[in-house]
């Protein structure tokens, strides 16, 4: 089967570049200050499910400035390719590969989730970070990044979450409706548009999509032994499952 046509624009994929593209300068940094240092342990949770499976090449989905694929290529020693629709993010990922002196391992490109310019079964593993808050469809979506992964390949993501506890529920409500935006407003306009968003664009994703659903969206979109791991008292989860066919 040969890879899709070109892609095309969405309002969500639209309202991603719109509120990511002023952010490149100081991403890394601030997105660890506005997650109080839990970005980084999540992400190397997740990236733990791929590592272990010793991957050769790995797509990364969302890729942003290119963390998790520079995480990948220094700890699994994996060619990479990282797809993002924010042309801006990749500029500072492409930066940031050059410095890190992986950029024989790391390629980055504009693309989208929904429709992966690539072959089927392209990739041993794939990753995704903060995604299915951002596009339409995200059984079809999920379709879509497991066509690309060869059977029995690894794909693992990194989402926000809820905390279920309503103590912790309450004091997550006010750090993303009144903490986030205040924080952001310090750093800049372009991260005070993002910290007003976090809060509701999570809420809305978590009630569209418990934690139940998308296991069962990854489940039909033909990912086998399906787990997942609620982290810091509920505030984000790691889900990870394995192409079925291998």
């Amino acid at each position: 089967m040969s890879a899709p046509a070109p892609p095309t624009a969405t309002d969500r994929n639209d309202s991603a570049r719109r509120l990511f593209r002023g952010l490149p300068p100081r991403y890394d940094l601030l997105a660890e200050l506005l997650s109080f240092g839990q970005n980084g342990r999540w992400r190397r949770t997740m990236i733990d499910q791929v590592v272990a499976a010793r991957p050769g090449t790995v797509l990364d989905v969302a890729t942003g400035t290119a963390g998790v694929a520079r995480e990948l290529a220094r700890r699994a020693g994996a060619d990479v390719t990282g797809i993002d629709l924010t042309e801006q993010m990749l500029r500072r990922g492409q930066a940031a590969v050059a410095e890190d002196g992986h950029a024989d391992r790391i390629r980055l490109a504009v693309g989208r989730a929904e429709q992966l310019p690539f072959a089927d079964a392209t990739f041993d593993a794939l990753t995704f970070t903060y995604l299915m808050r951002y596009v339409a469809d995200p059984p079809a979506t999920l379709r879509e990044l497991a066509r690309v992964v060869r059977p029995g390949g690894v794909i693992a993501s990194l989402e926000f979450h809820i905390p279920a506890q309503p103590a912790w529920r309450g004091l997550w409500w006010l750090y993303t409706r009144v903490g986030l935006p205040a924080l952001g407003a310090l750093a800049g306009r372009s991260w005070y548009e993002v910290g007003r968003f976090l809060g509701p664009s999570i809420s809305e994703h978590g009630r569209h999509w418990p934690v139940a659903r998308m296991l069962a969206a990854w489940h039909e979109a033909g990912i086998v032994a399906v787990d997942h791991h609620v982290m810091s008292l509920g505030g984000g989860v790691v889900m990870w499952g394995v192409r079925a066919g291998g």
